[in-house]
């Protein structure tokens, strides 16, 4: 079979499984069992596909079938232009995400100076390590209630040469953080913050991730509350928390903070927020 005939059953067969990019989707797989990019596979459109990057490519097409997410089948996905290995451990970096970083990048534009940050409920740990890549001379703490997350963000963290400069903590929301810890020029998370009622709306290929990474169980405001509760004490004076946040909105902010700045993506829906001392 050719590789314009295999892209074409691939394409066909993942659009009647119901994913929204069939023809991408394929391709990526395909690249990936046979380590090309895409304008190899233009070049060899006419080519005979090899039988075992034949059987290869159909064992990752089966679990795509299925709805498994492209990331989990490759392992690997991208955030802020660098690679983040993946697994079913961690919730899928996602471009909406990539807001959390412009916000910190907006609040602290001196990326030679030496912050300390962190990244509550790390997953992958794309947040945290982002930022000890942008800000060569911070350090960043990165918390995740799961063993199984923290060592895949160690892992990355090694990967992309930043681990020298963070510290891992294991544990629930801030209380994974020890007392030698920060004081924060800022604290961020993408905590769970899908309600319990949006579940069942999903798309597909989120039943494929840890569900106690999207949702609280709840309305999607629990985890958003207890970090602007618990997170000042851990910041510098004149620090802020920036969260990331949907549907379910922002909880009421507490006496001690004020909303600085509601961060919105370019189709006006609501993704995050800022919050400073009130002083």
């Amino acid at each position: 079979m050719t590789t314009r005939e295999l892209l074409r059953h691939a394409t066909v067969a993942l659009r009647g499984a119901g994913c929204d990019a069939p023809r991408l989707d394929a391709e990526l797989l395909l690249m990936f069992v046979w380590g090309l990019a895409r304008t190899d596979l233009i070049v060899r459109a006419l080519d005979e596909v090899p039988e075992d990057i034949c059987e290869a490519f159909e064992e990752k097409l089966e679990r795509r079938k299925k709805r498994e997410p492209v990331a989990y089948i490759l392992g690997e996905k991208e955030f802020w232009s660098r690679r983040f290995e993946v697994s079913a451990d961690v919730l899928i970096p996602r471009p909406e995400t990539e807001h959390m970083i412009e916000a910190v990048l907006e609040s602290f534009p001196d990326q030679k100076g030496s912050y300390r940050f962190c990244d509550i409920g790390t997953g992958s740990g794309c947040i945290a390590i982002t930022l000890a890549c942008e800000y060569p001379n911070a350090h960043v703490t990165a918390t995740d209630i799961s063993e199984r997350a923290l060592k895949l963000a160690k892992a990355n963290a090694v990967r992309l040469g930043v681990e020298s400069r963070m510290s891992f903590r294991k544990g629930d929301m801030l209380n994974a953080l020890k007392q030698e810890d920060g004081p924060y020029d800022a604290v961020v998370s993408n905590p769970p913050y899908v309600a319990l009622h949006e579940m069942e709306l999903l798309e597909a290929e989120l039943g494929h991730e840890p569900k106690h990474a999207l949702t609280d169980g709840r309305d999607g405001l629990s985890f958003l509350s207890t970090i602007l509760d618990a997170a000042p004490k851990r910041l510098q004076r004149n620090g802020c928390i920036i969260v990331e946040t949907g549907l379910c909105g922002l909880p009421e902010t507490p006496g001690i903070l004020q909303l600085d700045k509601t961060i919105y993506d370019l189709a006006g829906l609501l993704r995050g927020a800022r919050y400073r001392f009130v002083s």
